[in-house]
Parts: structure tokens; C-alpha cells; sequence
């Protein structure tokens, strides 16, 4: 069964336009609530978090009024990272969690993300039968009465949230010593993140995009932006810096030579720790199709598995759940450690990082300089209208790329789930041929527009 709203990663668009207009989020909630009302002579409840951009105020009533009107009770968390109302969603016993956010794209973007009452991103089927309850029509079976659902807000879901992550770092090992620098992205975890650090013991927190005003996530900072990321690190002769997207479930780090540390390096780093210590469940992690041909042949040379799925941490915790890994993650700084967390948490990923490099007693440069990537390139092109992939010119030019390449690298061109966008990337030990093969595809799609 097909999606029209669904991406790979939740609802997602323009803020106030197609799906995200008010009566299509106000319908999703009254699909949603009724998808997971399934056991009569109960009452319902689902929990709401949001990340900092100006329209959740638009997006967290409609969604309220969708619940509510098909009977389902709603806590109100107001800024909480999405991992938080994973974790919430559990542990309050919740029949569905959401989550309003765009994560790392530009505040007039939002999203909707929805979890299950484990705490685990819905799957495609789930995803397809609310669509399927949207274009069928809501109006039978609303509820009146004293069966109407019932809003509140929930004060304690930040502080909740704190001694969850908290509890995740060895209670053998403190922070204390290091000097931090903290990039929030005037996100979700503008609060949560930096009492953590503190709170478990660190010298000194210089945060970075801990004042939200609306429209300021993700505007050149948090883990899409580093470059204010590094400077900080510099200026204030940090121990190390760390990275936030808008709503921290995305993890990118800093030495404290201001050398940016991505995904594949920290997911290097957690597998051969992992390994060593006799914590990592099987002999190897998840990662995506995007990850670095480095990361394998570093973990390869430990006697470790790369198993790839396709793009998007929901496909790597499903691979995770279904053949038992506890690591796995992306190139972009999504790190499911599922002994943690059913979801991506880049606060817990930033301790378990801080805790390796404790561990090892050495600098930060020195603990996460694990291999050298391979050569590789990422353009994006925007389209509108018909797929580009879909036409026969630039489908026959992806056929001659892969040829052209051989096994000497790999090619990977692929629709965005989240925006309109064909993202072309190549990579391979001789990188004047990876720029060749890239811009040579790039030239064909944006000709076939």
C-alpha cells in the first residue's frame, strides 16, 4: 500500500501548506487516535512534544483537537527532544507518542513524527493504515459527551527526561576535568542537554544555540552548521565539542583541534569499544547505504560486520531489532544504541563518546581519528513535479556510472524522503573520479528537469 503523506522519517513540509496545513494535521490526529484506539472500555492517551519552531503553536492544537475529538486523552510536554518522547511514551504507559518537528531543516519546515506504545518508530504498514483511515473519511465515530479526550500539560517530562539519559553514563566515570562546548541548534534540547552535562559533573559548559526565539533552529548551528561548532572549541581551548540537530535525536563531534568527528567515526569508535569490553550483542553494527567504504574496511580489519540498509534511522533500528544488534546509526550522526533507547538519542551517544574517551585517557583527536575516509560527494538536486529517477535518460546514465566505477568505489542516487530533492553521491580511492562520475550524473538529472 502506498503513501502520499508519509516520508522516510514522519510527515514533513512547508509549515501551514500541503500536509501541514491545519485540517490535514487535525485529520492525521484523528487517524492516528483511532489506528491506536483498538481495546473499547478504556480510555486512550497519547503524549505531544514538540522541538522550538514558531509553528508548533499552530501544529500542537490541530493535532490536540484531532485526538480529542475521537476521544483520546493528551499530555502536553512542550520542547522535549524526540528520543524523550520515545522514552516517555513508555514510560507513561501511553497508547502513541509525537513528536512535532522538522529536525534539521529550516524553521519554516515542521514534521510529525509518531511512536508506537514500545517507544519504536511506527513501520510502513502502520503508517500506510492511518493514511488509509484520512482518505476513508473521520466522521463516524467521534466521540461527544463526556467521551470527548481530555488535554493537559505535563510539567515534569524535561526533568523526567534528564534522569533517564543521566542514568545511561558509567556511574564509575565522571565529567569531571572536561571543558565542552555545546551546540543545541536553538532546538529541542536547548535545556535538557546542557543541565546534563552538568549535572554529571563537567568543568565547564559553553553552550551554543541555547536561545530559541521561533525561528533561529538550525540557523548556522547545531549538527548541520558546525563550523561555529569548531570555532568555540578553538577559542575556548575546549576538551571537546558536541553537536545537536533541531531535535536532538543527531549527534556530530569536534576534537579539540576543531576537526568535525561525523557519524561513521563515532560509530567506528562505539563498535570497537563495544567489542572490546564485550558489550557489542553481535559481531558487527547497522549502518545506511550512505556510510563511508572506510567505516567498513576499519571494522573489517576488526574482524567486524557492516550490515547497510537503506537511508533513514528507522530502517536501521528495524534491522537492529530483527537480527539483534544493539549498534548501528548513520553517516549524518543518528546513533541508536538500543540498551539505551529504542530510538536515536544524540545526548546518550555523547555521553557513551565522552565516556570511551575518558576510558582511553587520551586526547579527543587521538580517540576518534579511527580511519581515513574514502573520497566521497553528496549533491543534492531540487526538482519539482515528475521524479527524476523515473526518467529513462537519467536512469540509463546511473547504469553507465555504476559500470564506469566497477569495484573500484560505489554509487548511490536516491529520492530525499523529507524534501524534493535527488541526492547524488559517489565514493572510491581515486576522488577525480568520484568528482567525474558525480558531477556527470548531476549534469544529467538537472538537463532531464
Amino acid at each position: 500500500m502506498g503513501k502520499k503523506f508519509f516520508g522516510t522519517d514522519g510527515v514533513r513540509g512547508l509549515a501551514n501548506s500541503g500536509v501541514m496545513e491545519p485540517q490535514n494535521v487535525l485529520k492525521l490526529g484523528m487517524a492516528a487516535g483511532k489506528y491506536f484506539m483498538r481495546e473499547n472500555g478504556r480510555r486512550h492517551s497519547v503524549v505531544i512534544g514538540k522541538d522550538t519552531r514558531l509553528s508548533g503553536y499552530m501544529i500542537e492544537p490541530a493535532l490536540v483537537a484531532g485526538f480529542t475529538a475521537v476521544g483520546m486523552d493528551v499530555r502536553l510536554f512542550g520542547p522535549l527532544p524526540t528520543p524523550g518522547v520515545s522514552m516517555m511514551t513508555r514510560s507513561l504507559r501511553a497508547d502513541l507518542g509525537v513528536m512535532i518537528t522538522a529536525s534539521h531543516n529550516k524553521f519554516h519546515d515542521n514534521g510529525i513524527k509518531f511512536f508506537g506504545p514500545d517507544g519504536k518508530k511506527l513501520s510502513d504498514s502502520a503508517e500506510a493504515e492511518i493514511e488509509k483511515l484520512m482518505q476513508q473519511g473521520l466522521e463516524e465515530g467521534l466521540a461527544t459527551g463526556a467521551n470527548l479526550g481530555r488535554a493537559k500539560r505535563y510539567d515534569n517530562a524535561q526533568a523526567r527526561y534528564i534522569e533517564i539519559v543521566k542514568a545511561t553514563f558509567p556511574r564509575r566515570i565522571t565529567l569531571n576535568g572536561l571543558r565542552i562546548v555545546l551546540d543545541c541548534a536553538n532546538g529541542a534540547a536547548y535545556k535538557t542537554a546542557p543541565a546534563t552535562l552538568w549535572e554529571l559533573g563537567a568543568s565547564e559548559v559553553i553552550t551554543i544555540g541555547t536561545d530559541p526565539d521561533g525561528t533561529n533552529i538550525n540557523a548556522l548551528c547545531g549538527s548541520t552548521h558546525t563550523d561555529a561548532l569548531s570555532k568555540a572549541v578553538l577559542e575556548h581551548k575546549a576538551d571537546i565539542g558536541i553537536a545537536l540537530d533541531g531535535d536532538a535525536d543527531r549527534l556530530i563531534m569536534c576534537d579539540e583541534k576543531g576537526k568535525i568527528v561525523d557519524g561513521d567515526q563515532l560509530l567506528a569508535l562505539m563498535a570497537i569499544g563495544w567489542k572490546q569490553t564485550n558489550r557489542l550483542s553481535r559481531n558487527g553494527i547497522v549502518a545506511t547505504v550512505m556510510s563511508n567504504l572506510g567505516l567498513e574496511r576499519r571494522l573489517g580489519d576488526e574482524k567486524l560486520e557492516l550490515i547497510r540498509t537503506d537511508v533513514g534511522d528507522r530502517y536501521v533500528a528495524a534491522r537492529m531489532r530483527q537480527d539483534g544488534y544493539n549498534v548501528g546509526g548513520e553517516q549524518s550522526g543518528h546513533i541508536l544504541m538500543t540498551d539505551f533507547s529504542p530510538t536515536g538519542d544524540g545526548t546518550i551517544a555523547a555521553l557513551q563518546v565522552l565516556a570511551e574517551i575518558i576510558r582511553k585517557d587520551k586526547p579527543a583527536s587521538e580517540v576518534l581519528d579511527l580511519f581515513t575516509a574514502v573520497p566521497q560527494l553528496l549533491k543534492n538536486v531540487r526538482y519539482s513535479g515528475q521524479n527524476p529517477l523515473e526518467i529513462k535518460s537519467v536512469q540509463s546514465a546511473i547504469k553507465d556510472a555504476h559500470a564506469q566505477m566497477g569495484r573500484s568505489g560505489r554509487i548511490l542516487v536516491r529520492a530525499s524522503g523529507t524534501e524534493p530533492l535527488i541526492r547524488v553521491m559517489a565514493e572510491g580511492d581515486d576522488f577525480a573520479a568520484v568528482q567525474s562520475v558525480t558531477d556527470g550524473l548531476v549534469g544529467v538529472i538537472e538537463n532531464a528537469l
